[in-house]
């Protein structure tokens, strides 16, 4: 059950990040790309503070008590926001949000095959690889749709 709702949510989470690339988009080409970025991170940072003060138990670790490169982490959410701003608004939605999910399913691949930044190691598969040609196909496909359909007029 537990597994089942994970993968729920993580499906909800994805849909979450295509409505916020829709918006970012939206929203960057009217005020500006670093505007939009720092909005999402602004307002991110406000209601992460507030979940941490209601419902985040003690930690015997703090942040200042970790490995340094575990923080890095924190940098990776920069580029994928002004990327996306910026590609919403050229390629469409769809289009940058499948790029995003091959991109995160490639290198997700190559962290489990080689148990990168300290995971366990999960053997590369031929269904693994199965997945990542057939998320490549969907990606050409739902490019070559996208630039096929005339656009209507916003």
């Amino acid at each position: 059950m537990t597994l089942i709702l994970m993968i729920v949510l993580a499906i909800i989470g994805g849909a979450a990040l295509s409505i916020q690339a829709a918006l970012n988009g939206r929203l960057g080409s009217n005020v500006g790309v670093f505007k939009s970025a720092f909005l999402t991170f602004s307002v991110g940072a406000v209601v992460t503070a507030l979940l941490i003060l209601f419902f985040e138990p003690n930690h015997t670790v703090t942040l200042m008590d970790v490995p340094k490169w575990q923080l890095l982490g924190a940098l990776c959410g920069v580029p994928y926001i002004v990327i996306m701003v910026v590609a919403v608004q050229r390629i469409g939605t769809a289009v940058a949000t499948v790029a995003v999910i091959f991109g995160q399913l490639s290198m997700s691949v190559l962290i489990d095959n080689f148990g990168l930044l300290g995971n366990e190691a999960i053997s590369l598969s031929g269904s693994r690889i199965s997945a990542l040609v057939c998320l490549a196909i969907a990606l050409y496909f739902i490019y070559a749709s996208s630039n096929s359909e005339p656009k209507e007029a916003q």
